[in-house]
């Protein structure tokens, strides 16, 4: 290919009928994770996994049920011996998830994490467990190592002041009264992330009504604090090198809304706290969404949020409330954890397009076929907050009318998301025969082409004016919200980012769109802007440089630009990053330091995302996807076995003590995970997928297994040519 060098070996020089067995390998692997991979399929056509994430699921969920007064039968609301049993299989669950060092992290492997610390530490004191104990002791020591409770974010310290153990001045001030403000006022609620909408309102109703829960002195986490002082005032320092900064600007306004608080200067308080249980209420509808946003932490913040309004437990929207969170229990013989929500779409969507690179399609798989029509029914039918930012000639979009998407949950009508959209509109344009790049003849009475051709104008629709995609909303990047005190979920804004941007150039291309269409151009040129000067791009929704990179080339391959010779470095990244054995890998420690882009145990998903974008660049003759091929065969479950298992990797490369994952030259040891994979399937311990960068990680329990799907199938598509 133009600009781009190719790693030959023997097996690809001789005669076909003489080559190794990377090929019948290949084959095999990819016959046998396609069986698996059916097998994982409900019934009505969809596929979803569980949805890993950290130990802050079971900590913030028991510390919500205290707050609420639902933690023991004598409590407020009381707990039924039911309620009991599970909280105790929460707790552990937590105790399990404690590393030697006494702490929580992010993911496995991670460095400790001081806010997951702290809440743990606090639920099991709250459930029993002594002080005293070694457990116990090792996480207080680690806590005041790491600068004591007063370090943790601002989302943590909510749960703080809820329970007493630290003033509500301790939070930063969130005014119900931002329900009010009107669009054209620089913080205005269409502009901040579509998961923050719904993350600060119930938040500020809270900081407006200040419900406390009292709890017995024994069972407080005073002792956590290294200066006590920090207990009663916001925890966020002065920027004294930039007098004037955003930081400092926040600050000055936080205290000011405080002092409004104390002497009770807002006239509009009442108005707006009306108004903002009005916007709660009509996106709580169970009829167009399971739960608050569809995601754990507005589902958490709302149910506290409803009791302090006065709502009664046994009130309809209260019970729905409750319903909808605990759908996201896992519950096994010996403990529970908590997902943070549900990604069937996701999950579909992906398996979909994974079983069409090796073959089938909605016409020779009648399995396909009802995918095809789950998705066609999960499709989005109601206008959202999204259509509010979009440019005045596109507001008149109607959903399952002239345009198409869908959600990442199995209900959550608000708020379509591009990345998923993208996805389904691809998976279901190539599952109903229509080829690859949308040439073939339409199908007669199809509702699958039907659907992705109207994804199209929405897709377009939502394209920001620099050239790329977003997840939830047209938007554009607003960088001085991040300096907002409540901004520390990393995550205030969603602006557009090189992942969802490749991706959704391949799907409009696979949908017909042609590649000299406006949008492709702004959103190549897009691209090419983002790519770092090293070759990477970050990954937003994926870790980190290996998805980055995968999804941004996957859309250059599709817009036309593999002659392009800014690929060649980042080619030379991908051959220097592969794994002595084979594998890609990478750690979530690359979004603190970026040295470590690329560096990591060999995942199955990672490979797979490695190997495939090898392929977009040099196709399947390379070596280095041979190799990355064959990691792939090796690593594949020949019976069923547990799903998490300790990696070893070479790191003669690098310096060891620098590493989180590595001790003593060692990767970190992982605990064992009670889901068992069948053969034919994968084993993946680490977390590849990203919530919130540098705050919340994910574990998607299908990545280790469509993804190598996908990229099998391709490989083989790619030699048979």
């Amino acid at each position: 290919m133009p600009g781009l060098t190719v790693e030959t070996s023997p097996a690809t020089t001789t005669p076909r009928s003489t080559r190794p067995s990377i090929d019948a390998r290949a084959k095999a692997a990819l016959d046998a994770g396609v069986e698996a991979l059916l097998a994982k399929q409900h019934d009505d056509g969809h596929w979803c996994a569980e949805l890993e994430g950290d130990s802050i699921l079971n900590s913030e969920y028991l510390l919500m049920k205290v707050i609420l007064g639902q933690h023991h039968p004598d409590a407020a609301e009381g707990a039924t011996s039911r309620d009991l049993e599970q909280f105790n299989k929460m707790v552990v669950y937590l105790r399990w998830l404690q590393r030697a060092d006494g702490t929580w992290g992010q993911y496995p492997g991670s460095g400790p994490d001081i806010s997951a610390t702290v809440k743990a530490y606090f639920v099991l004191k709250l459930f029993g467990d002594s002080p005293d104990a070694a457990h116990m002791k090792r996480a207080r020591e680690s806590i005041l190592a790491l600068g004591g409770a007063e370090q943790i974010n601002t989302f943590s310290m909510f749960y703080l002041a809820c329970l007493g153990q630290v003033s509500w001045d301790a939070c930063p001030a969130i005014p119900p009264e931002i329900a009010l403000l009107p669009r054209w006022f620089p913080f205005h609620m269409d502009k901040v992330a579509a998961w923050t909408r719904t993350m600060i309102l119930p938040l500020a109703i809270c900081t407006a009504l200040r419900p406390v829960r009292q709890i017995d002195e024994r069972h407080g986490i005073g002792e956590l604090f290294v200066d006590q002082r920090r207990r009663t005032k916001l925890n966020k320092p002065w920027d004294t090198d930039r007098p004037v900064s955003w930081n400092n600007t926040f600050l000055v306004v936080d205290r000011a809304l405080k002092v409004v608080d104390r002497f009770g200067l807002s006239p509009f308080r009442q108005s707006a706290l009306k108004r903002a249980e009005e916007w709660l209420l009509d996106r709580m509808r169970s009829e167009t969404t399971d739960g608050l946003g569809a995601i754990f932490p507005p589902m958490v913040y709302i149910q506290v949020a409803l009791q302090a309004m006065g709502y009664e437990r046994s009130h309809p929207v209260r019970v729905t409330a409750e319903k909808e969170l605990d759908r996201f229990i896992v519950e096994e013989p010996d403990h529970i954890r908590i997902q943070p929500c549900f990604s069937p779409v996701w999950d579909t969507g992906i398996a979909l397009y994974a079983l069409t690179e090796a073959g089938l399609t909605a016409q020779n798989e009648p399995r396909l076929a009802r995918t095809c029509e789950w998705l066609c029914d999960r499709e989005v039918r109601m206008t959202g907050d999204w259509v509010r930012n979009l440019r005045p000639a596109d507001r008149g979009l109607r959903l399952g009318v002239d345009a198409a998407a869908w959600a990442f949950e199995y209900r959550n009508d608000w708020y379509p998301d591009v990345d998923d959209t993208a996805m389904v509109a691809k998976a279901l344009r190539r599952a109903v025969g229509c080829g690859v790049d949308g040439r073939d003849a339409r199908p007669t009475d199809c509702r699958a082409f039907d659907a992705s051709e109207r994804a199209i104008r929405w897709i377009i629709a939502m394209q920001n004016d620099d050239g790329g995609w977003a997840a939830f909303d047209r938007t554009r990047d607003r960088a001085w919200m991040e300096a907002v005190p409540f901004a520390d979920h990393n995550a205030m804004q969603d602006p557009s980012c090189p992942d969802i941007t490749g991706r959704t150039i391949e799907s409009l291309t696979t949908c017909g769109v042609p590649r000299s269409h406006p949008a492709i151009r702004k959103a190549v040129a897009y691209l090419w802007r983002t790519q770092r000067a090293e070759g990477w791009w970050p990954g937003r929704w994926g870790v980190n440089g290996v998805y980055g990179l995968w999804q941004a080339i996957g859309g250059l391959d599709a817009a036309g630009e593999m002659g392009d010779a800014r690929l060649t470095k980042s080619l030379r990244l991908l051959r220097a990053a592969q794994n002595a054995d084979g594998g890609f890998g990478e750690t979530a420690d690359s979004y603190i330091n970026a040295k470590w882009m690329g560096v990591g145990p060999s995942t199955a998903s990672q490979t797979a995302w490695g190997a495939t974008s090898m392929m977009y660049m040099v196709g399947a003759q390379d070596r280095a996807v041979e190799r990355a091929i064959a990691w792939l065969c090796e690593a594949q479950l020949s019976s069923d076995a547990p799903a998490q298992a300790p990696f070893e990797m070479d790191l003669s490369a690098h310096d060891a003590s620098e590493v989180s994952w590595v001790t003593e030259g060692k990767p970190a040891a992982l605990a064992s995970h009670p889901i068992t994979e069948p053969a034919g399937a994968w084993r993946e311990a680490w977390f590849t997928g990203t919530g919130f960068p540098k705050v919340f990680y994910l574990r998607y329990h299908l990545y280790r297994h469509y993804f190598p799907v996908m990229a099998l199938g391709r490989f083989l598509n790619l030699r048979a040519r």
